[in-house]
Formats: structure tokens, sequence, C-alpha cells
């Protein structure tokens, strides 16, 4: 096989995912909170528009950086919410969010490049990183910072070879996010650094309920505009995992190169899963706001019923449907060596699957996913607790 995909990890949500399902499948009681997937169905106006799709034939080809319909309703979209104005050469739709950050990765990229990934990080950016022939380099962050890098880190973290930096807010795995102030910090660092690019990875950005408003990096410093790759999709404000839509706006000459390779790798995503999308952008936005309050309230009770376990420490967020509880005293006192051992022993004695915290990289910690109703999340913890016990 080659060095390139040597380097690479499977991705530790799906792998703990497949080992809940095969436990499933022998009959065992498991329940899942390793999966950032909504429990919520897709919503019905939003799945009418790609039943009328295939009824009107939209089952063909499109252009391979969306239909002009998505990319009307994406730009529609950013100076909505995000008082972002772009064109449509600025616009590229993607098979999801991930392949949209991958395309960039691939035509950003050289060897010997480096990549600032803030941690704990979504599980893909290193390995996509390294895919890249790139090299990431992890700011570490914890508890005590609120799990947010400061300017002065971020300053300390630059050198020569400093291409890019990734920046998920709210996060997966945290929940965390950065006030206006803090994004204002942190731009005017980069603004002194003017070969760095920035993607920043909204994905999360309607499940939000910080003390300030959602703000994107280049609404809060336009300068950086021109350096920012905006990610963003459908798939967990609308509930549409699989219908696998995401898109990326920025600089022109960029987005022309991660169309080519798009073009080359997977062509245009599904049309029918467009016309569902220009829905869900262009439609009515209650279902967002419904199932955002949902979020919030499963995360004001599972934080506090995780903290009454003891050995574990949880942190509240502020958006996304996770929590990144550390669990290290709680690992100590069984005499488990990590917090993989800890998420195997969950599993097995249990019946909960979650996802160890190395591979976000933040040891000691588990991510436990609350995109599941209230009853099944107490069932969880009572598992936890009487596991733990």
């Amino acid at each position: 096989m080659s060095s390139r995909v040597a380097q690479v990890k499977p991705s530790a949500t799906i792998a703990m995912s497949m080992k809940a399902a095969e436990l499933k499948a022998q009959g065992k009681s498991i329940i899942s909170l390793s999966m950032g997937e909504p429990d919520f169905g897709t919503p019905a106006h939003i799945c009418q528009a790609a039943i009328d799709a295939i009824h009107d034939g939209q089952t063909r080809y499109t252009a391979v950086d969306g239909t002009p319909a998505l990319k009307q309703a994406i730009i529609a979209k950013l100076a909505r919410d995000n008082s972002l104005d772009y064109e449509a050469s600025q616009i590229l739709v993607s098979s999801g969010a991930k392949q949209s950050i991958f395309n960039l990765l691939l035509a950003l990229l050289n060897d010997g490049d480096e990549v600032l990934i803030p941690a704990p990080y979504w599980v893909s950016y290193p390995d996509m990183v390294r895919l890249a022939d790139a090299d990431p380099v992890i700011l570490n962050t914890n508890d005590k910072t609120g799990y947010l890098i400061t300017p002065s880190q971020l300053e300390a973290s630059i050198t020569e070879q400093t291409r890019l930096l990734i920046f998920n807010a709210p996060s997966n795995p945290t929940g965390r996010g950065y006030s206006r102030r803090q994004l204002a910090e942190l731009g005017e660092v980069l603004l002194e650094h003017p070969r760095i690019l920035i993607c920043t990875d909204d994905i999360y950005e309607h499940i939000w309920w910080g003390d300030d408003p959602f703000h994107t990096l280049p609404q809060v410093v336009p300068a950086l505009k021109d350096r920012c790759v905006v990610v963003n999709g459908v798939s967990k404000a609308y509930a549409m995992t699989g219908w696998r839509i995401g898109y990326a706006a920025g600089p022109a000459e960029l987005i022309k190169e991660m169309r080519k390779i798009q073009g080359q790798s997977t062509s245009n995503p599904c049309s029918i899963a467009q016309a569902a999308a220009v829905a869900a952008l262009n439609g009515d936005q209650s279902c967002v706001a419904e199932m955002g309050k949902a979020f919030r309230q499963r995360h004001d009770w599972l934080v506090p019923a995780l903290n009454e376990i003891e050995g574990v420490n949880c942190a509240p967020g502020q958006g996304a449907f996770y929590v990144f509880a550390d669990f290290s005293e709680a690992i100590e006192r069984l005499g488990l060596t990590d917090d993989l051992a800890l998420a195997e022993h969950l599993l097995e004695k249990a019946g909960v699957a979650t996802v160890p915290g190395t591979a976000f990289g933040g040891p000691g910690h588990l991510r436990l996913s609350f995109a599941c109703d209230l009853d099944t999340l107490k069932k969880a913890v009572d598992r936890i607790r009487e596991a733990l016990a």
C-alpha cells in the first residue's frame, strides 16, 4: 500500500459506531452516543423538494461545482446570516463539508507546508492534512482555557512553513466557540501573516447558544475575507446528514482549483440532494430553531448529570451536540490504561458507545453526542454511572 495511506488512521467515530452496530446485531442492548447525527427526520418541505425534483427529471449530471439555483441559495444564505457577499465563481458545492475541506487541502498545500489545528479537533483534520502531504501542527488547549486558543498561542505557533489555519467553532468535539472580541484578537495576529489562509468550518453555526450571536471570522475581520474559505453545509442544521451536501465560499482563484480537484474525483454532488438543499436554505427556518432548542435542553440536562458521577468532570458547551468530558479520575480509579480502554469498558460493560478523546487530541476525555432523545440520554448516563461505580 502507499506510504500516504499508511500515515492515516481510520475514523474513530466511524470505528466505534461500527463496533456498536456489530454488538447490536449480536442482540446486545447498545446505546450509541458516538455519532454526530441528529435524531430528527429531515423536515417535510425539504423531502418534498427532492420528490418534486425526481418527478421533474432532475436526475442527470449537474455542473461540477453545483447547480445555479443552489449556488444562489448559498450566496443568499451567506449574505443573510453572515453579512458576507460572494459571487457564483466563489462558491463550490460538494458531497458534504468534509469533501469541501479535502478539496481545499489538496488544491492549496505542498510538501512541507504546515497547517495549524487547534485541539481538541475533529478527528479527520490531521489525517486529511497528511493525505495532502503537509504537516499538521497541533495547538493544544484544555478546560482551563475553555478549550480555545489564545492570540499569543497562535502567534507562537506560526513559522515560515505555516500555510493554513483550520478553525472550527462551535467545535466538534467540545461545543465551545469564540466571542466576537476573541475572534477580533485572533484576526489581528493573522493580519500580520499574509501568507496564511484560514479554513473556517462553520458546520454547527445554527446549533449555538453562546452569549454572543454566532459570528464567522471574515464577518468580524473583513480584511481577512479574501484569505478565508468558509465551509458549511446542510447536514447538521437541517438533519440532512445522508443527503451529503456541503459547500465552500472563498477566493475565486482558489475555488477554481478546488473545483478542478472535485472534477477529477467525484464530479458533481447528487442532483436530487442539491434540489433539497435549495429548499432547506431558502425555505422556512423555524425547523432549525426548534431542533436547536431541543439540543440545548439535552445539553443542559447532560452536563450536570455527568458532573454528578464520581471521577467525571464535564465543562459546558455553547453549541453543536457534543460534550467533551474529562474521565481522567475515573480511568485512574478503575485501573484502566487510558481513554481508549475506558471507551471499550463502557461499550462492553455498560452497552454505551462513546468516542475516546485521544482521537480528538484530548487524551483522558470521552466525546458523548447528545443527538438523541432525552430518555435515551438518561438511560445512557445511568449505565455509565453503574459501570464506573
